[in-house]
Protein backbone atom coordinates (compact mmCIF):
# COMPACT_ATOMS: atom_id res chain seq x y z
CA UNK A 1 0.00 0.00 0.00
CA UNK A 2 2.92 2.31 0.72
CA UNK A 3 4.29 2.09 -2.58
CA UNK A 4 0.54 2.66 -4.18
CA UNK A 5 0.26 5.72 -2.00
CA UNK A 6 4.14 6.45 -3.56
CA UNK A 7 3.12 5.94 -7.33
CA UNK A 8 -0.49 7.49 -6.90
CA UNK A 9 2.01 10.67 -5.36
CA UNK A 10 3.56 10.87 -8.65
CA UNK A 11 1.58 9.46 -11.41
CA UNK A 12 4.20 10.17 -14.45
CA UNK A 13 6.25 7.54 -12.70
CA UNK A 14 4.25 5.07 -13.48
CA UNK A 15 3.68 6.31 -17.44
CA UNK A 16 7.35 6.40 -17.72
CA UNK A 17 7.60 3.41 -16.03
CA UNK A 18 5.41 1.37 -18.21
CA UNK A 19 7.15 3.43 -21.44
CA UNK A 20 10.82 2.59 -20.34
CA UNK A 21 9.50 -1.46 -20.19
CA UNK A 22 8.13 -1.43 -23.54
CA UNK A 23 11.25 -0.90 -25.03
CA UNK A 24 11.43 3.27 -24.48
CA UNK A 25 14.89 3.06 -22.70
CA UNK A 26 15.80 1.62 -26.30
CA UNK A 27 15.75 5.55 -27.69
CA UNK A 28 18.36 7.04 -24.95
CA UNK A 29 20.50 3.41 -25.20
CA UNK A 30 19.78 1.61 -28.00
CA UNK A 31 20.97 -2.02 -27.71
CA UNK A 32 24.78 -2.56 -28.87
CA UNK A 33 26.45 -5.49 -31.73
CA UNK A 34 28.65 -7.56 -29.36
CA UNK A 35 28.38 -10.61 -32.48
CA UNK A 36 30.63 -8.49 -34.84
CA UNK A 37 33.44 -7.71 -32.17
CA UNK A 38 36.69 -9.17 -31.97
CA UNK A 39 37.40 -11.50 -28.88
CA UNK A 40 39.41 -8.89 -26.62
CA UNK A 41 36.77 -6.53 -27.35
CA UNK A 42 33.93 -8.72 -26.57
CA UNK A 43 36.20 -9.44 -23.03
CA UNK A 44 36.44 -6.12 -22.27
CA UNK A 45 32.34 -5.41 -22.35
CA UNK A 46 32.05 -8.34 -20.35
CA UNK A 47 33.96 -6.92 -17.68
CA UNK A 48 32.06 -3.43 -18.72
CA UNK A 49 29.02 -4.85 -17.53
CA UNK A 50 30.53 -6.87 -14.63
CA UNK A 51 32.22 -3.43 -12.92
CA UNK A 52 29.96 -1.03 -13.72
CA UNK A 53 25.89 -1.10 -14.00
CA UNK A 54 25.48 2.71 -14.27
CA UNK A 55 28.10 3.38 -16.60
CA UNK A 56 27.58 0.27 -18.98
CA UNK A 57 24.56 1.31 -20.55
CA UNK A 58 25.46 4.51 -21.68
CA UNK A 59 29.04 3.83 -22.67
CA UNK A 60 27.38 1.12 -25.40
CA UNK A 61 24.83 3.59 -26.43
CA UNK A 62 27.60 5.92 -27.81
CA UNK A 63 28.38 6.16 -31.83
CA UNK A 64 31.16 4.63 -33.70
CA UNK A 65 34.65 4.14 -32.80
CA UNK A 66 33.96 6.34 -29.58
CA UNK A 67 32.40 3.93 -27.27
CA UNK A 68 35.24 1.44 -27.76
CA UNK A 69 37.71 4.24 -26.74
CA UNK A 70 35.16 5.09 -23.43
CA UNK A 71 34.77 1.25 -23.04
CA UNK A 72 38.84 0.86 -22.70
CA UNK A 73 39.22 4.28 -20.81
CA UNK A 74 36.72 3.26 -18.22
CA UNK A 75 38.36 -0.46 -17.57
CA UNK A 76 41.97 1.33 -17.55
CA UNK A 77 40.62 3.75 -14.55
CA UNK A 78 38.49 0.60 -12.98
CA UNK A 79 41.64 -1.03 -13.19
CA UNK A 80 44.21 2.00 -11.33
CA UNK A 81 40.78 2.54 -8.94
CA UNK A 82 40.90 -1.10 -7.72
CA UNK A 83 44.84 -0.65 -6.94
CA UNK A 84 43.81 2.55 -5.34
CA UNK A 85 41.13 0.66 -2.77
CA UNK A 86 43.02 -2.73 -2.58
CA UNK A 87 44.16 -1.90 1.46
CA UNK A 88 46.31 -5.42 1.00
CA UNK A 89 48.59 -3.70 -0.86
CA UNK A 90 51.17 -1.99 1.15
CA UNK A 91 51.78 1.65 0.79
CA UNK A 92 55.79 1.33 -0.23
CA UNK A 93 54.33 -0.86 -3.20
CA UNK A 94 51.04 0.74 -3.73
CA UNK A 95 52.15 4.66 -4.41
CA UNK A 96 54.67 3.56 -6.97
CA UNK A 97 52.27 1.46 -8.79
CA UNK A 98 49.89 4.69 -8.83
CA UNK A 99 53.16 6.62 -9.95
CA UNK A 100 53.73 4.29 -12.85
CA UNK A 101 50.41 2.58 -13.58
CA UNK A 102 50.32 4.08 -16.94
CA UNK A 103 53.26 3.08 -18.38
CA UNK A 104 51.61 -0.64 -18.22
CA UNK A 105 49.35 0.37 -20.99
CA UNK A 106 52.43 -0.20 -22.91
CA UNK A 107 53.55 -3.61 -21.51
CA UNK A 108 51.84 -6.33 -23.12
CA UNK A 109 52.17 -9.09 -20.38
CA UNK A 110 52.26 -6.62 -17.40
CA UNK A 111 49.30 -7.45 -14.87
CA UNK A 112 48.58 -7.91 -11.23
CA UNK A 113 47.03 -10.79 -9.70
CA UNK A 114 47.38 -10.34 -6.14
CA UNK A 115 44.41 -8.21 -5.65
CA UNK A 116 41.58 -8.73 -3.38
CA UNK A 117 38.73 -6.70 -4.27
CA UNK A 118 36.26 -7.96 -6.01
CA UNK A 119 37.33 -6.14 -9.57
CA UNK A 120 40.60 -7.89 -9.45
CA UNK A 121 39.69 -9.45 -12.62
CA UNK A 122 40.31 -6.22 -14.39
CA UNK A 123 43.91 -6.52 -12.75
CA UNK A 124 44.58 -10.00 -13.72
CA UNK A 125 43.75 -10.16 -17.35
CA UNK A 126 44.98 -6.66 -18.12
CA UNK A 127 46.72 -7.64 -20.80
CA UNK A 128 43.46 -8.29 -22.54
CA UNK A 129 42.83 -4.39 -21.83
CA UNK A 130 45.97 -2.97 -22.66
CA UNK A 131 46.18 -5.04 -25.88
CA UNK A 132 42.55 -3.38 -26.72
CA UNK A 133 43.92 -0.18 -25.91
CA UNK A 134 47.12 -0.28 -27.96
CA UNK A 135 44.32 -0.90 -30.81
CA UNK A 136 42.68 1.83 -30.50
CA UNK A 137 43.91 5.51 -32.77
CA UNK A 138 46.72 6.98 -31.13
CA UNK A 139 45.08 9.95 -30.70
CA UNK A 140 42.63 8.49 -28.01
CA UNK A 141 45.58 6.24 -26.62
CA UNK A 142 47.59 9.69 -25.83
CA UNK A 143 44.63 10.87 -23.60
CA UNK A 144 44.18 7.95 -21.77
CA UNK A 145 47.81 7.77 -20.92
CA UNK A 146 47.90 11.11 -19.94
CA UNK A 147 44.45 10.95 -17.87
CA UNK A 148 45.97 7.61 -16.22
CA UNK A 149 49.14 9.11 -15.67
CA UNK A 150 48.03 12.60 -13.62
CA UNK A 151 44.99 10.28 -12.04
CA UNK A 152 47.36 8.04 -10.85
CA UNK A 153 49.78 11.10 -9.19
CA UNK A 154 46.54 12.72 -7.67
CA UNK A 155 45.21 9.30 -5.96
CA UNK A 156 48.88 8.64 -4.45
CA UNK A 157 48.70 11.92 -2.54
CA UNK A 158 45.83 11.86 -1.17
CA UNK A 159 46.34 7.70 0.01
CA UNK A 160 47.55 9.31 3.23
CA UNK A 161 45.96 12.62 3.53
CA UNK A 162 42.93 13.45 4.54
CA UNK A 163 40.56 16.67 3.07
CA UNK A 164 41.20 19.68 5.03
CA UNK A 165 40.05 23.28 3.19
CA UNK A 166 37.40 23.61 0.54
CA UNK A 167 40.54 23.91 -1.71
CA UNK A 168 41.44 20.50 -1.20
CA UNK A 169 38.10 19.15 -1.53
CA UNK A 170 37.80 20.84 -4.98
CA UNK A 171 41.40 19.14 -5.51
CA UNK A 172 40.60 15.48 -4.64
CA UNK A 173 37.35 15.64 -6.49
CA UNK A 174 39.57 16.42 -9.62
CA UNK A 175 41.70 14.28 -9.12
CA UNK A 176 39.10 11.40 -9.00
CA UNK A 177 36.12 12.76 -11.03
CA UNK A 178 37.40 16.25 -12.46
CA UNK A 179 39.85 14.34 -14.90
CA UNK A 180 37.55 11.63 -15.90
CA UNK A 181 35.22 14.44 -17.26
CA UNK A 182 38.31 16.18 -18.81
CA UNK A 183 39.47 12.73 -20.72
CA UNK A 184 36.02 12.08 -21.90
CA UNK A 185 35.68 15.38 -23.36
CA UNK A 186 39.04 15.22 -24.74
CA UNK A 187 38.10 11.80 -26.50
CA UNK A 188 34.63 13.49 -27.62
CA UNK A 189 36.70 15.79 -29.60
CA UNK A 190 39.22 13.32 -30.68
CA UNK A 191 36.22 11.00 -32.50
CA UNK A 192 34.88 14.14 -34.55
CA UNK A 193 31.40 13.99 -32.90
CA UNK A 194 32.29 17.20 -30.88
CA UNK A 195 33.55 20.18 -31.77
CA UNK A 196 37.45 20.90 -30.57
CA UNK A 197 36.29 23.62 -28.00
CA UNK A 198 34.57 20.63 -25.64
CA UNK A 199 37.66 19.25 -25.40
CA UNK A 200 39.72 22.00 -24.66
CA UNK A 201 37.31 24.35 -22.34
CA UNK A 202 38.65 22.11 -18.77
CA UNK A 203 37.12 24.26 -16.61
CA UNK A 204 33.97 23.56 -17.84
CA UNK A 205 34.64 19.58 -18.46
CA UNK A 206 36.41 19.61 -14.81
CA UNK A 207 33.05 21.16 -13.46
CA UNK A 208 31.19 18.24 -14.90
CA UNK A 209 33.69 15.50 -12.60
CA UNK A 210 33.29 17.78 -9.49
CA UNK A 211 29.06 17.85 -9.62
CA UNK A 212 29.16 14.46 -10.00
CA UNK A 213 31.93 13.43 -7.17
CA UNK A 214 30.92 15.82 -4.92
CA UNK A 215 27.06 14.73 -4.86
CA UNK A 216 27.92 11.17 -4.28
CA UNK A 217 30.57 12.16 -1.41
CA UNK A 218 27.22 13.96 0.25
CA UNK A 219 24.97 11.67 -0.21
CA UNK A 220 27.66 8.65 1.10
CA UNK A 221 28.35 10.40 4.42
CA UNK A 222 26.76 7.25 6.30
CA UNK A 223 28.28 4.64 4.05
CA UNK A 224 31.67 6.51 4.39
CA UNK A 225 31.81 6.64 8.23
CA UNK A 226 30.70 2.94 8.83
CA UNK A 227 33.69 1.89 6.44
CA UNK A 228 36.26 4.38 8.13
CA UNK A 229 36.48 6.72 4.76
CA UNK A 230 36.17 10.51 5.33
CA UNK A 231 35.69 13.35 2.65
CA UNK A 232 33.92 16.14 3.79
CA UNK A 233 36.40 18.96 3.80
CA UNK A 234 37.65 19.79 7.60
CA UNK A 235 37.40 23.52 6.84
CA UNK A 236 33.57 22.93 7.04
CA UNK A 237 32.29 20.27 9.47
CA UNK A 238 34.95 21.49 12.15
CA UNK A 239 32.68 24.12 12.43
CA UNK A 240 29.84 22.14 13.08
CA UNK A 241 31.49 19.05 15.39
CA UNK A 242 34.74 18.19 16.94
CA UNK A 243 34.80 15.07 14.63
CA UNK A 244 33.28 14.27 11.41
CA UNK A 245 31.39 11.31 12.92
CA UNK A 246 29.49 13.28 15.82
CA UNK A 247 27.58 14.52 13.06
CA UNK A 248 25.97 11.10 12.98
CA UNK A 249 24.86 11.35 16.43
CA UNK A 250 21.24 12.17 17.06
CA UNK A 251 21.44 14.86 19.46
CA UNK A 252 23.80 17.05 16.59
CA UNK A 253 21.42 16.21 14.07
CA UNK A 254 20.51 20.25 13.74
CA UNK A 255 24.12 21.17 13.12
CA UNK A 256 24.93 18.36 10.86
CA UNK A 257 21.66 19.42 8.35
CA UNK A 258 22.91 22.46 8.64
CA UNK A 259 26.70 20.83 7.99
CA UNK A 260 24.94 18.76 4.83
CA UNK A 261 23.30 22.37 3.42
CA UNK A 262 26.08 24.01 3.34
CA UNK A 263 28.19 21.15 1.32
CA UNK A 264 25.36 21.06 -1.41
CA UNK A 265 25.21 24.82 -1.40
CA UNK A 266 29.23 24.52 -2.41
CA UNK A 267 27.89 21.57 -4.90
CA UNK A 268 25.42 23.65 -6.47
CA UNK A 269 27.98 26.06 -7.77
CA UNK A 270 29.00 23.76 -10.49
CA UNK A 271 25.90 23.36 -12.11
CA UNK A 272 25.91 26.63 -14.29
CA UNK A 273 29.11 25.38 -15.89
CA UNK A 274 27.41 21.94 -16.24
CA UNK A 275 24.95 23.57 -17.97
CA UNK A 276 27.34 25.71 -20.47
CA UNK A 277 29.12 22.51 -20.83
CA UNK A 278 25.57 20.64 -22.17
CA UNK A 279 24.71 23.58 -24.36
CA UNK A 280 28.07 22.77 -26.68
CA UNK A 281 27.44 19.30 -27.52
CA UNK A 282 26.09 18.34 -30.64
CA UNK A 283 26.08 14.41 -31.12
CA UNK A 284 22.57 12.62 -29.14
CA UNK A 285 24.51 9.76 -28.05
CA UNK A 286 27.40 11.90 -26.11
CA UNK A 287 24.75 15.06 -24.93
CA UNK A 288 22.88 11.67 -23.25
CA UNK A 289 26.14 9.99 -21.88
CA UNK A 290 26.70 13.51 -20.01
CA UNK A 291 23.67 14.79 -19.50
CA UNK A 292 22.08 11.75 -17.46
CA UNK A 293 24.28 11.41 -14.71
CA UNK A 294 23.92 15.54 -14.14
CA UNK A 295 20.11 15.43 -13.61
CA UNK A 296 20.34 11.92 -11.67
CA UNK A 297 22.31 14.15 -9.20
CA UNK A 298 20.68 17.01 -8.77
CA UNK A 299 17.86 15.18 -7.96
CA UNK A 300 19.64 13.15 -5.25
CA UNK A 301 20.89 17.09 -3.93
CA UNK A 302 17.35 17.97 -3.87
CA UNK A 303 16.43 15.13 -1.84
CA UNK A 304 19.17 15.35 0.33
CA UNK A 305 19.18 18.71 0.99
CA UNK A 306 17.95 20.10 4.59
CA UNK A 307 17.15 15.45 5.03
CA UNK A 308 17.91 14.34 8.23
CA UNK A 309 17.63 10.99 6.51
CA UNK A 310 21.40 11.35 5.52
CA UNK A 311 22.76 10.99 9.11
CA UNK A 312 20.23 7.89 9.36
CA UNK A 313 20.31 5.84 6.28
CA UNK A 314 20.42 6.04 2.59
CA UNK A 315 18.63 8.47 0.53
CA UNK A 316 17.73 8.23 -2.59
CA UNK A 317 15.51 9.20 -5.58
CA UNK A 318 12.93 7.36 -6.54
CA UNK A 319 13.05 4.16 -9.51
CA UNK A 320 10.25 6.01 -11.78
CA UNK A 321 11.88 9.52 -10.75
CA UNK A 322 15.25 8.29 -12.11
CA UNK A 323 13.52 6.65 -15.12
CA UNK A 324 11.68 9.70 -15.87
CA UNK A 325 15.12 11.75 -16.29
CA UNK A 326 16.62 9.16 -17.84
CA UNK A 327 13.82 9.42 -20.75
CA UNK A 328 13.61 13.24 -20.14
CA UNK A 329 17.32 14.45 -20.24
CA UNK A 330 17.76 13.63 -23.87
CA UNK A 331 18.07 18.23 -25.40
CA UNK A 332 19.51 20.78 -23.31
CA UNK A 333 16.07 22.74 -22.99
CA UNK A 334 14.41 19.65 -21.28
CA UNK A 335 17.60 19.56 -18.91
CA UNK A 336 17.51 23.34 -18.04
CA UNK A 337 13.79 22.76 -17.00
CA UNK A 338 14.75 19.58 -15.19
CA UNK A 339 17.59 21.73 -13.41
CA UNK A 340 15.40 24.74 -12.56
CA UNK A 341 12.50 22.21 -11.14
CA UNK A 342 15.21 20.80 -8.96
CA UNK A 343 16.57 23.76 -7.57
CA UNK A 344 13.26 25.29 -7.07
CA UNK A 345 12.17 22.60 -4.90
CA UNK A 346 15.61 22.94 -3.02
CA UNK A 347 14.85 26.95 -2.52
CA UNK A 348 11.33 25.98 -0.95
CA UNK A 349 13.25 23.89 1.25
CA UNK A 350 15.70 26.55 3.11
CA UNK A 351 15.31 27.16 6.77
CA UNK A 352 15.56 30.76 7.50
CA UNK A 353 17.38 29.94 10.13
CA UNK A 354 20.33 28.16 8.33
CA UNK A 355 23.87 29.72 8.19
CA UNK A 356 23.81 29.18 4.72
CA UNK A 357 20.72 30.12 3.69
CA UNK A 358 21.92 33.45 1.68
CA UNK A 359 24.30 31.66 -0.08
CA UNK A 360 21.80 29.15 -0.99
CA UNK A 361 19.67 31.50 -2.51
CA UNK A 362 22.45 33.43 -4.17
CA UNK A 363 23.87 30.07 -5.93
CA UNK A 364 20.04 29.28 -7.12
CA UNK A 365 19.56 32.72 -8.33
CA UNK A 366 22.35 32.10 -10.54
CA UNK A 367 21.08 28.57 -11.71
CA UNK A 368 17.95 30.18 -12.68
CA UNK A 369 19.64 32.68 -14.94
CA UNK A 370 21.20 30.14 -15.97
CA UNK A 371 18.44 27.72 -17.12
CA UNK A 372 15.84 30.48 -17.94
CA UNK A 373 13.38 27.88 -19.24
CA UNK A 374 11.45 28.80 -22.45
CA UNK A 375 8.55 26.62 -21.71
CA UNK A 376 6.52 25.84 -18.50
CA UNK A 377 8.13 23.15 -16.52
CA UNK A 378 4.57 21.93 -15.96
CA UNK A 379 5.17 20.45 -20.02
CA UNK A 380 7.64 18.06 -18.66
CA UNK A 381 4.77 16.09 -16.47
CA UNK A 382 1.64 17.09 -17.33
CA UNK A 383 -0.67 14.47 -18.47
CA UNK A 384 -4.42 14.77 -18.76
CA UNK A 385 -5.95 12.92 -15.89
CA UNK A 386 -7.81 10.75 -17.95
CA UNK A 387 -4.37 9.54 -19.80
CA UNK A 388 -2.92 9.12 -15.99
CA UNK A 389 -6.32 6.97 -15.26
CA UNK A 390 -5.76 4.59 -18.00
CA UNK A 391 -1.58 4.27 -17.47
CA UNK A 392 -2.26 3.44 -13.66
CA UNK A 393 -5.23 0.73 -14.55
CA UNK A 394 -2.43 -0.33 -17.22
CA UNK A 395 0.05 -0.81 -14.33
CA UNK A 396 -2.59 -2.46 -11.94
CA UNK A 397 -3.70 -4.89 -14.40
CA UNK A 398 -0.56 -5.58 -15.92
CA UNK A 399 1.35 -6.16 -12.34
CA UNK A 400 -2.07 -8.23 -11.61
CA UNK A 401 -1.54 -10.32 -14.69
CA UNK A 402 2.60 -10.97 -14.19
CA UNK A 403 1.62 -11.80 -10.40
CA UNK A 404 -0.94 -14.40 -11.48
CA UNK A 405 1.50 -15.39 -13.92
CA UNK A 406 4.29 -16.03 -11.62
CA UNK A 407 2.27 -17.75 -8.87
CA UNK A 408 0.86 -20.32 -12.07
CA UNK A 409 4.53 -21.13 -12.89
CA UNK A 410 5.70 -21.45 -9.00
CA UNK A 411 2.86 -24.35 -9.13
CA UNK A 412 3.98 -25.49 -12.43
CA UNK A 413 7.23 -26.30 -11.39
CA UNK A 414 6.31 -27.21 -7.49
CA UNK A 415 4.15 -29.87 -9.57
CA UNK A 416 6.71 -31.36 -11.67
CA UNK A 417 9.34 -31.56 -9.03
CA UNK A 418 6.23 -33.93 -7.00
Amino acid sequence: MELLRKWLGHPEDIYNLLRFKMGGYRAVMPRMDTDSLGCGLRTCYRYLNQTSRSFAAVIQALDGELRHAVCIFYLVLRALDTVEDDMSIPLDVKVPMLHEFHSHLYQPDWKYTESKEKDRQVLEDFPTISMEFRNLSKVYQDVISDICHKMGVGMAEFLEKKVDSQHEWDKYCHYVAGLVGIGLSRLFSASELEDSIVGQDTNLANSMGLFLQKTNIIRDYLEDQMEGREFWPREVWSRYAKKLSDLAKPENIDVAVQCLNELITNALHHVPDVLTYLSRLKNQSVFNFCAIPQVMAIATLAACYNNQQVFRGVVKIRKGQAVTLMMDATNIKAVKAIMYQYVEEIYQKIPSTDPSSNKTQQVIASIRAASLPGSPLASRHHYSPIYLSCAMLLAALSWQYLSTLSKATEEFVQAEKN
